[in-house]
């Protein structure tokens, strides 16, 4: 039997196998009893507008300025981490490490609670909360992957903008980072769908209705409605962001993923 033969039949045992597991699980399920958890549709509709004209938009607002504030505070760290300075680089990696070993949860939990209780009378807007806390969070993870994006820039590079006689930070933010960004944008495009998860977290500082994200309106629906249907209303709105953020991820890492640094 040829190889191309035995890879045929190894393929259909295993889609044979994949349909029995199936078959098996759509006939062992308690479907009416999974309906009337899950499926609502009374429930769901219940959940329109608001989740869509606030929660959705929250979650959108949320992870945006938190990426882009994490974004801005990855590119200091990163610099930072490929100084001359030994200070600036320690500073960089105390933080990048500490951030990165610390649970978003906990993030949260001190952002919100901590600092009122540390510094009484200081107290921030939820937004800015929220905000914060999302790029302190994203911007550790965020720095490595731009340090590793400016690294493999070439050095030549640099030389030849500096033999123009470009100092080091005009070559940096002339030069470098513009062809490190090319590089790092499928990774960064990665941690932006991390974060549009991460912000499912902000529940726990409490909120209005009109500043409920997803997973507050989800966690308040359910409450009402005694019922798990509000789960997959919001897991629906949740792949509605990260699915097109995946797809976008693949066709940036498809154009930029092998090309070689200031080569179009």
């Amino acid at each position: 039997m040829s190889k191309r033969k035995k890879a045929k039949i190894s393929r259909g045992i295993q889609y044979a196998i994949l349909l029995i597991v199936v078959v098996i699980i759509i006939a062992v399920a308690d479907w009416p009893t999974l309906l009337d958890t899950f499926g609502r549709v009374d429930i769901a509709v219940n959940m329109f507008p608001d989740v869509i004209t606030k929660a959705l938009k929250n979650t959108v607002v949320f992870t945006a300025l938190g990426f882009i504030l994490g974004l801005l505070i990855a590119i200091v760290l990163a610099l930072m981490r490929l100084s001359s300075v030994g200070i600036y680089r320690w500073i960089s990696f105390g933080y990048i490490e500490f951030f990165r070993g610390l649970p978003a949860l906990v993030v949260f939990l001190v952002m919100g609670f901590g600092l009122p209780v540390a510094f009484p009378g200081f107290n921030l807007p939820q937004l800015v909360i929220i905000m914060v806390a999302l790029a302190l969070v994203s911007s550790a993870y965020m720095a490595e992957t731009i340090r590793a994006g400016i690294q493999a820039v070439p050095k030549g590079q640099v030389e030849a903008a500096r033999s123009l006689g470009m100092s080091s930070s005009r070559a940096m933010f002339t030069i470098v980072l513009p062809q490190a960004m090319r590089i790092i944008l499928p990774p960064l495009t990665n941690e932006l769908i991390l974060l549009t998860k991460d912000s499912s977290l902000a529940y726990i500082l409490g909120s209005s209705v009109d500043g409920r994200e997803l997973a507050a309106l989800g966690r308040a629906e359910i409450v009402n409605s005694a019922n798990l249907t509000p789960f997959i209303v919001i897991a629906v709105c949740y792949l509605i962001i990260t699915i097109p953020l995946s797809y976008l991820s693949r066709v940036l890492e498809r154009k930029y993923g092998s090309a070689e640094p200031g080569v179009k």
